[in-house]
Protein backbone atom coordinates (compact mmCIF):
# COMPACT_ATOMS: atom_id res chain seq x y z
CA UNK A 1 0.00 0.00 0.00
CA UNK A 2 1.21 3.39 -1.03
CA UNK A 3 1.26 6.46 1.40
CA UNK A 4 -0.28 9.88 0.32
CA UNK A 5 1.41 12.46 1.07
CA UNK A 6 -0.45 15.23 1.90
CA UNK A 7 1.57 18.72 0.95
CA UNK A 8 1.30 20.25 4.16
CA UNK A 9 4.78 21.85 4.25
CA UNK A 10 3.50 23.88 1.53
CA UNK A 11 0.42 24.69 2.95
CA UNK A 12 -0.36 28.46 3.22
CA UNK A 13 -1.89 29.19 6.41
CA UNK A 14 -4.56 32.37 6.63
CA UNK A 15 -3.28 34.73 9.48
CA UNK A 16 -5.00 37.44 11.10
CA UNK A 17 -3.71 39.80 13.52
CA UNK A 18 -6.07 38.92 16.54
CA UNK A 19 -4.71 35.85 18.01
CA UNK A 20 -7.30 32.56 18.74
CA UNK A 21 -5.37 31.68 21.82
CA UNK A 22 -5.56 35.28 23.63
CA UNK A 23 -3.83 36.38 26.45
CA UNK A 24 -6.94 35.82 29.06
CA UNK A 25 -6.85 31.71 27.78
CA UNK A 26 -2.95 31.49 28.49
CA UNK A 27 -3.49 32.83 31.71
CA UNK A 28 -6.54 31.03 32.41
CA UNK A 29 -4.16 27.51 31.03
CA UNK A 30 -1.22 28.93 33.25
CA UNK A 31 -3.20 29.21 36.18
CA UNK A 32 -5.85 26.55 36.14
CA UNK A 33 -4.86 23.92 33.64
CA UNK A 34 -0.98 23.13 33.67
CA UNK A 35 -0.56 22.85 36.93
CA UNK A 36 -2.75 19.86 36.62
CA UNK A 37 -0.27 18.03 34.15
CA UNK A 38 3.61 16.55 34.66
CA UNK A 39 4.12 17.49 31.55
CA UNK A 40 2.73 20.84 28.73
CA UNK A 41 1.83 17.64 26.47
CA UNK A 42 -1.10 16.95 29.41
CA UNK A 43 -2.31 20.32 29.19
CA UNK A 44 -2.73 20.31 25.26
CA UNK A 45 -6.29 18.38 24.74
CA UNK A 46 -7.86 21.04 26.89
CA UNK A 47 -5.96 23.61 25.28
CA UNK A 48 -7.81 22.53 21.90
CA UNK A 49 -10.83 22.68 23.80
CA UNK A 50 -10.73 26.06 24.83
CA UNK A 51 -9.53 27.52 21.46
CA UNK A 52 -12.63 25.46 19.84
CA UNK A 53 -15.24 26.38 22.39
CA UNK A 54 -14.39 29.94 22.17
CA UNK A 55 -14.13 29.81 18.29
CA UNK A 56 -16.43 27.16 17.19
CA UNK A 57 -13.19 25.15 15.43
CA UNK A 58 -9.95 25.81 15.54
CA UNK A 59 -7.39 27.39 12.88
CA UNK A 60 -3.94 26.28 11.46
CA UNK A 61 -2.74 30.01 13.05
CA UNK A 62 -4.31 28.75 16.45
CA UNK A 63 -2.44 25.46 15.96
CA UNK A 64 0.60 27.47 15.77
CA UNK A 65 -0.21 29.14 18.71
CA UNK A 66 -0.58 26.60 20.88
CA UNK A 67 2.41 24.72 19.63
CA UNK A 68 3.94 28.21 20.64
CA UNK A 69 2.51 28.10 23.86
CA UNK A 70 2.78 24.72 25.07
CA UNK A 71 5.97 24.67 24.05
CA UNK A 72 5.56 22.08 21.52
CA UNK A 73 6.21 20.98 17.69
CA UNK A 74 3.06 22.15 15.30
CA UNK A 75 3.36 18.62 14.05
CA UNK A 76 2.81 17.60 17.18
CA UNK A 77 -0.44 20.08 17.79
CA UNK A 78 -1.64 19.00 14.46
CA UNK A 79 -1.41 15.30 15.17
CA UNK A 80 -3.89 15.49 18.20
CA UNK A 81 -6.13 17.59 16.89
CA UNK A 82 -6.88 15.86 13.52
CA UNK A 83 -6.63 12.26 15.74
CA UNK A 84 -9.79 13.16 17.81
CA UNK A 85 -13.08 13.06 15.79
CA UNK A 86 -14.37 16.48 18.49
CA UNK A 87 -12.13 18.80 17.39
CA UNK A 88 -12.77 20.74 14.15
CA UNK A 89 -10.07 21.90 11.74
CA UNK A 90 -12.53 23.69 9.49
CA UNK A 91 -15.55 25.76 10.30
CA UNK A 92 -18.55 24.28 10.88
CA UNK A 93 -22.17 24.97 11.10
CA UNK A 94 -23.81 27.28 13.92
CA UNK A 95 -26.34 23.63 15.08
CA UNK A 96 -24.34 19.80 14.86
CA UNK A 97 -26.18 17.60 13.80
CA UNK A 98 -24.28 14.20 14.79
CA UNK A 99 -25.95 10.28 14.51
CA UNK A 100 -24.16 7.70 16.43
CA UNK A 101 -23.32 4.43 13.93
CA UNK A 102 -21.98 2.38 16.36
CA UNK A 103 -23.55 -1.26 16.53
CA UNK A 104 -26.49 -0.60 18.45
CA UNK A 105 -27.54 2.62 16.82
CA UNK A 106 -26.52 0.34 13.69
CA UNK A 107 -29.11 -2.41 14.61
CA UNK A 108 -31.84 0.04 15.35
CA UNK A 109 -31.56 1.92 11.74
CA UNK A 110 -29.36 5.12 12.83
CA UNK A 111 -28.89 4.89 8.79
CA UNK A 112 -32.75 5.70 8.58
CA UNK A 113 -32.02 9.11 11.16
CA UNK A 114 -29.15 10.13 9.21
CA UNK A 115 -31.10 10.09 5.53
CA UNK A 116 -33.99 11.62 7.42
CA UNK A 117 -31.30 14.58 8.48
CA UNK A 118 -29.46 14.42 4.36
CA UNK A 119 -33.09 14.83 2.68
CA UNK A 120 -33.72 17.78 5.47
CA UNK A 121 -31.16 19.43 5.27
CA UNK A 122 -29.73 19.08 1.44
CA UNK A 123 -26.45 17.85 2.43
CA UNK A 124 -23.85 14.52 3.14
CA UNK A 125 -22.50 13.65 5.84
CA UNK A 126 -19.78 16.08 6.69
CA UNK A 127 -21.46 18.54 4.99
CA UNK A 128 -22.17 21.94 6.08
CA UNK A 129 -25.36 23.78 4.78
CA UNK A 130 -24.92 26.91 2.38
CA UNK A 131 -26.36 29.06 5.06
CA UNK A 132 -23.93 27.92 7.27
CA UNK A 133 -26.38 26.58 9.69
CA UNK A 134 -25.95 23.01 10.28
CA UNK A 135 -23.32 20.53 9.87
CA UNK A 136 -24.29 16.72 9.38
CA UNK A 137 -21.72 14.13 10.89
CA UNK A 138 -21.89 10.48 11.97
CA UNK A 139 -20.06 9.23 15.55
CA UNK A 140 -18.61 6.32 16.35
CA UNK A 141 -19.57 5.81 19.26
CA UNK A 142 -21.93 8.29 21.74
CA UNK A 143 -22.43 6.07 24.42
CA UNK A 144 -25.84 5.83 24.52
CA UNK A 145 -26.31 2.04 23.23
CA UNK A 146 -29.14 1.93 25.44
CA UNK A 147 -31.27 4.05 23.64
CA UNK A 148 -30.17 4.10 20.24
CA UNK A 149 -30.50 5.21 17.64
CA UNK A 150 -29.16 7.93 19.15
CA UNK A 151 -28.12 11.55 18.27
CA UNK A 152 -26.59 15.53 19.58
CA UNK A 153 -28.23 17.77 18.37
CA UNK A 154 -25.96 20.44 19.43
CA UNK A 155 -24.41 19.40 22.86
CA UNK A 156 -28.20 17.95 23.63
CA UNK A 157 -28.19 14.04 23.14
CA UNK A 158 -31.27 12.60 22.00
CA UNK A 159 -32.33 8.26 22.57
CA UNK A 160 -34.70 6.49 20.63
CA UNK A 161 -34.41 9.06 17.79
CA UNK A 162 -36.84 8.44 14.40
CA UNK A 163 -36.28 9.68 11.08
CA UNK A 164 -39.86 12.02 11.94
CA UNK A 165 -38.02 13.22 15.46
CA UNK A 166 -34.61 13.89 14.50
CA UNK A 167 -36.79 16.27 11.36
CA UNK A 168 -38.71 17.87 14.23
CA UNK A 169 -35.33 18.87 16.36
CA UNK A 170 -33.94 20.27 13.36
CA UNK A 171 -36.83 22.55 12.49
CA UNK A 172 -36.48 23.79 15.98
CA UNK A 173 -33.44 24.55 15.74
CA UNK A 174 -34.11 26.43 12.70
CA UNK A 175 -37.22 28.01 14.47
CA UNK A 176 -34.89 28.96 17.15
CA UNK A 177 -32.30 31.12 15.09
CA UNK A 178 -35.58 32.76 13.68
CA UNK A 179 -36.53 34.58 17.16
Amino acid sequence: MAWVAKPSATEQIERRDEPYLTQEMCDQLSRDILPRYETKMGALLPTLHMVQHAHGWIAAQALEEIADFLDLAPAEVLDSASFYEEYWLKPKGKHLIAVCRSIACEICSHAEVTEACRKRLNIGVGETTEDGKFTLIELECIGACGGAPAALVDETLHENVTPQRIVELIDQARDHDAL
